[in-house]
């Protein structure tokens, strides 16, 4: 196997030690440096130019990739304020102290080897829950779930350490794809309005459905182009034709103005909006 194809089996990035243990000399290493093809990351990691960013920012830092950044480059929802990198820093590192860098010191449930550039998906989860608020945690875990990343099983079958864990590990759900939708589910658990999600109605799911006949869609973070918005309003006016409420929020009604949000919901069951006839 080439140099390069193995590395893009294991995130593009690795500890020269496992180059070497792989069959790659010396020579090898240091002729694809020198030629551009691979980049040198420290003193002894090597990786792709196109290895991904936070990747090569954890092993710059010391530590492995962890968190709300390896949350994203798995592809799970994660809330988009963070900008920060977040690493978990591993048994025996210094101090560690990088502008833009977010160090995690506790270790997860699961074990990992010496040199991976990046935290098992339950430690990730463990981190999430010790780092952001517990709405957005759920969010997270929910989605690892939804993408069928872990199963519910066995997520709920894992030693988790701590209180929060152990509350998402009971709360957490496939039926979110996304945490706008776990946010809103949560402000309606709050007013005590039992919602039920992902519901097929006229050949499509509805992000949540309340009662009988009050449909809630929910409008992601990035803005909709004239052609999504357009089958959005004609999916609303086929829902509407067949006797149903439909109430649409973004992402910015559902994360900063839950009042709003809940007020409106409110008013809709207090005018009987959620039954049928």
């Amino acid at each position: 196997m080439l140099l390069e194809d193995w590395l893009r089996l294991h995130d593009a990035i690795a500890h020269t030690s496992e180059l070497y243990a792989a069959g790659f000399g010396k020579h090898a290493l240091a002729s694809a440096v020198e030629r551009g093809v691979m980049l040198r990351v420290r003193r002894s990691w090597i990786a792709l130019p196109d290895c991904d960013g936070d990747l090569v920012r954890a092993i710059t830092a010391g530590g492995r990739l962890t968190c709300i950044s390896e949350a994203r480059r798995l592809g799970l929802w994660a809330p988009p304020a963070d900008p920060r990198v977040h690493v978990m820093a591993p048994a025996g590192s210094g101090k560690m102290a990088l502008d833009g860098v977010r160090i995690h010191w506790s270790n997860g449930p699961a074990p990992v080897r010496r040199r991976a550039p990046a935290e098992p998906l339950v430690n990730v989860l463990h981190h999430v829950a010790q780092c952001l608020e517990p709405s957005a945690a759920l969010a997270i875990w929910d989605s690892a779930l939804n993408k069928r990343l872990i199963a519910p099983q066995v997520l709920e079958r894992v030693s988790w350490r701590g209180r929060l864990e152990r509350s998402l590990a009971s709360r957490a759900t496939a039926l979110s794809d996304s945490g706008l939708e776990t946010e809103f589910v949560e402000i309606m658990q709050g007013i005590g309005v039992s919602v039920r999600q992902q519901v097929w109605i006229d050949g499509h799911p509805v992000d949540a459905l309340i009662g009988d006949r009050l449909i809630v869609q929910l409008d992601g973070f990035a803005h909709h182009g004239a052609a999504a918005r357009r089958r959005d309003l004609e999916a609303d006016a086929r829902l509407r034709l067949r006797g149903y409420t439909v109430l649409r929020f973004d992402y910015q009604q559902v994360f900063f103005r839950a009042e709003y949000v809940r007020d409106v919901v409110r008013m809709a069951i207090a005018q009987g909006l959620h039954l049928a006839g």
